[in-house]
């Protein structure tokens, strides 16, 4: 990857002397004028600092840099943030707290963690000093308002440091002058408090007043070098932690807001559906707990005392529904379309003298619902309107709300949540519109949950996919390579979480021009295979709920690259890891694929029906190789449990990672086991089934993500040293790799090249289909039974 640098800002220095660049370690804000102390950032300045890039092993068919090589989408996304950094701030408070508002969505990745320990870092405070909590959607944000791509890391690493530190050196300001005049270089802070020479210590909530200022105020401050961290690099439990476990933690359905009884709605039996009439209204009404039926855009929405109520009421409505989008389709129809509208490739098959590998692979719908459903409070009033979400988009959400219930913008509050899991799920606002028109037609606030049938059925997908490789060898050299991915539509109506990109991807065109241009900006060249292209083509018809589910086209694009890579070695009779380190064209790939080798001992002898697979990927300013063991003996495929998809289980997974600087090991490592799980999900057992027009799969129960009787015995999660000192991106970063592993493990394992995915696709179901009306299932009772 070719060297990144980032111009020092040419500007005005705080003294007014124009043309003097800002160092590496030095960085603008602003004092704010406030009646404790309130520090800004400014973002624009030398934000994304220069990371270093190994250099590309020597080979005879070097392969030409693909967009993604030079400028990713990481760095779109870090630059779109820049010019609004001024907007968002840190507090001292007067109690010793340090309280921030992040304009990002927790979903479980840990960046409320590592947000306080950055925060702690620059001001030698302690992390559990620090408060950061979730800001509510603000519009003047713009496309800094904005959780996905694993960016934010990435683009808030700089400004937060850079406020802490300015807020550091105006206490220390505050703490001189209360001393009669020293200088402040004399004194020292050190857990909260700035220190005298003599030892006397001034807490920082005793400074937070006489710190503030009553005009904003211009300043210059400079960052610890790595060498001086003690936060930063350590591993820490997430600062939620004990929250979670003792169920202190509140998300959407917990918050007491006042009058906000239980809601749910009824879909429709088919995909978009739309309600004709409710034949029995006036019943439901009357049912015990009961207080509301009202028809909404997308289904019948009903208010009761209980959430049990609710379901009732769902279950007992008579509806006439309009028929769905998708017609009597199913997965054969939309597998039909995607190939026929599948790019050709740009080279042809190739003369006697030379060989052509071609790969083709096809990856079913996958649901992308996280394991706690849609929830959503809203309070709609006649001229204003107040949500509580978890909402990776809030702008965007605010803005189609306002819209969709007829107020001005800044009528409508937009109170962004933690929730627990996204798979890009979070990044539309689907439970937050249901509550925001139900409370409207009902005049009363509402708590509203999705079912998690209405999750699998009428929620968001991952798109169908197909994805082929072409490859030409000579003797034992590659040619070329290229890769066509094909798609069913990609939503990205969320835009960069702004209104005006989000307005814009609603064009005939934009959503196909948006996918566009997040694949080019996502797919590099991975290995020196001669003349490179990888090119996306994607359905544009609108008839499903689609979603940018975990890692977007990554995991997909990866398995078929990896795949063919092992195709490629075995045709050539060497060795799938010494093929990958001889073509892979950066020094950190290498290094990665290295430490997998040596740490999962690859190439050891095998049982019978074992065996071992690799994968790489880099993305996100980072490296990952992935080593997975699979056994598919018959007495392990064979195996039974309960209402359970079982078959070849990965008993052993080594995976490395380089992302640059790490905040948090203990953080990284838990991203990089939540990414293996979901790779051993969508290679070998998860998706949804479409079938005359709807998809099978209504909860959990029928969806087979990776479960226990499925997960690896052995992990190991290698965090390897980086000499990038900025941090990559972490959040999506363990799912391809993997995923390309897995499939290898498995072709290693049975014999067999994987091409449908998962693997069981296409196999007898392990369940019965729930029926589609009422929407939802009739709960288990028989749980007792199974007690042992």
């Amino acid at each position: 990857m070719p060297h990144r640098t980032t111009r020092p800002a040419e500007g005005p220095r705080p003294d007014g002397e124009p043309g003097k660049p800002l160092g590496r370690r030095r960085f603008l804000g602003y004092l704010m004028a406030a009646p404790t102390l309130a520090v800004a950032v400014r973002l624009g300045v030398d934000a994304n600092a220069p990371s270093e890039a190994g250099a590309a092993a020597a080979t005879p068919v070097p392969s030409n840099d693909l967009p993604a090589d030079v400028f990713d989408l990481e760095d779109t996304q870090t630059y779109a943030a820049k010019p609004t950094a001024h907007l968002i701030w840190l507090e001292v408070r007067e109690d010793g707290t340090v309280h921030f508002a992040l304009p990002r969505m927790e979903v479980g990745q840990g960046i409320v963690t590592t947000t306080a320990m950055l925060i702690a870092e620059e001001m030698d405070i302690s992390v559990d000093k620090v408060e950061v909590t979730l800001s509510k959607a603000r519009p003047e944000l713009a496309m800094n308002q904005f959780t996905g791509g694993s960016n934010t890391t990435m683009s808030t690493y700089y400004p937060i440091r850079t406020a802490a530190a300015i807020a550091r050196g105006a206490l220390l300001d505050a703490a001189a002058h209360m001393l009669g005049g020293l200088k402040p270089n004399l004194l020292e802070t050190e857990a909260g408090a700035v220190v005298s020479p003599d030892g006397k210590r001034i807490p920082y909530g005793d400074l937070a007043g006489a710190a503030a200022v009553d005009k904003t105020t211009r300043k210059e401050a400079e960052l610890k070098g790595s060498s001086e961290f003690t936060v930063i690099g350590k591993p820490r439990n997430r600062t939620d932690a004990v929250n979670a476990v003792t169920g202190r933690k509140q998300f959407a359905t917990d918050l007491d807001i006042a009058g906000a009884m239980p809601c749910m709605v009824c879909k429709p039996p088919t995909i978009n559906g739309k309600v004709r009439v409710v034949r029995n209204a006036e019943a439901v009404r009357d049912m015990p707990g009961v207080t509301h039926v009202e028809t909404i855009k997308t289904g019948v929405a009903v208010r009761a005392r209980t959430f049990g109520q609710c379901v009732d009421a769902v279950v007992a409505l008579d509806v006439d529904w309009e028929p769905g989008l998708v017609g009597s389709d199913s997965d054969e129809d939309v597998l039909a379309e995607l190939k026929s509208a599948e790019l050709p490739m740009a080279v042809p098959e190739v003369p006697a003298l030379a060989e052509t590998i071609d790969t083709g692979f096809t990856f079913a719908f996958a649901s992308n619902a996280p394991l706690d459903p849609d929830c959503a409070v809203a309070d709609v009033r006649a001229d204003s309107a107040e949500i509580w979400s978890g909402l990776k988009a809030p702008i965007v959400a605010q803005q189609q709300i306002a819209e969709a219930l007829g107020l001005p913008l800044d009528a409508v509050t937009v109170n962004v949540v933690q929730a627990g899991g996204s798979f890009g799920r979070r990044l539309f606002h689907d439970g937050a519109m249901d509550a925001a028109l139900a409370s409207q037609a009902m005049g009363a606030p509402v708590r509203l949950m999705w079912h998690r049938a209405d999750a699998c059925r009428q929620g968001r997908v991952h798109p169908m996919a197909t994805s082929r490789v072409r490859t030409t060898l000579l003797g034992d050299k590659v040619l070329t390579y290229e890769q066509r991915h094909t798609s069913a539509r990609t939503d990205f109506g969320h835009g960069y979480g702004d209104i005006i990109s989000a307005a814009a991807s609603k064009l005939p065109v934009a959503d196909y021009s948006i996918s566009q241009w997040v694949y080019v900006l996502t797919q590099g060249a991975h290995y020196n295979f001669g003349p490179t292209t990888s090119l996306l083509q994607e359905l544009t018809d609108r008839r499903f709920n689609t979603g940018a589910m975990r890692n977007i086209y990554s995991p997909n694009v990866a398995v078929a690259r990896e795949v063919t890579v092992d195709k490629i070695a075995r045709k050539l009779g060497q060795d799938p890891y010494q093929f990958r380190r001889a073509h892979a064209r950066r020094d950190r790939l290498r290094a990665v694929l290295d430490k997998v080798a040596e740490a999962g001992d690859w190439g050891r002898k095998m049982p019978a029906n074992h065996g071992q697979g690799l994968g790489v990927h880099n993305e996100y300013h980072g490296y990952s190789a992935c080593l997975v063991e699979v056994d598919a003996s018959p007495e392990t495929v064979d195996r039974k449990v309960r209402q359970a998809v079982t078959g070849p289980r990965v008993t052993k997974v080594v995976f490395a990672v380089d992302v640059g600087l790490v905040l948090n090991p203990k953080g990284l490592e838990a991203q990089m086991i939540g990414g293996i799980m979901d790779a051993i999900a969508i290679v070998l057992t998860s998706s949804v089934h479409l079938q005359d027009g709807n998809f099978l799969e209504a909860s959990w129960d029928n969806y087979a993500y990776t479960r226990q009787w499925n997960t690896p015995f052995d992990v190991q999660i290698h965090i390897v040293e980086s000499a990038d000192e900025d941090p990559g991106g972490a959040g999506e970063f363990g799912v391809p790799a993997a995923s390309a592993a897995v499939a290898n493990a498995y072709w290693a394992a049975t014999g067999t090249m994987p091409t449908e995915f998962p693997i069981n696709h296409n196999g007898d179901l392990h369940f019965e289909p729930y029926p589609y009306s009422p929407p939802v299932p009739q709960s288990p009772t028989d749980g007792l039974d199974y007690v042992r």
